[in-house]
């Protein structure tokens, strides 16, 4: 399986939808575990790596693109 690469500030999708209808979070904090906000209502969340990488799907927009 190939290996996800995300780097902070990056937009990603996930496979499950927040509450609020949207699917799009922004990583804010990397490390052991991972935060995540919400781009709909701003909620943020923090989640294991491990765990993260599980549940996301694809990366909609890199960081270093919005420069």
């Amino acid at each position: 399986m190939e290996a996800k690469s995300f780097d902070l500030h990056d937009v990603v999708e996930m496979k499950k939808q927040h509450p609020c209808g949207t699917n799009a979070w922004k990583i804010i904090r990397m490390g052991a575990d991972i935060r995540i906000k919400c781009e709909g209502c701003g909620h943020s969340v923090l989640i294991p790596r491990r765990e993260f990488e599980k549940k996301m799907k694809k990366i909609k927009v890199k960081a270093n693109s919005e420069q």
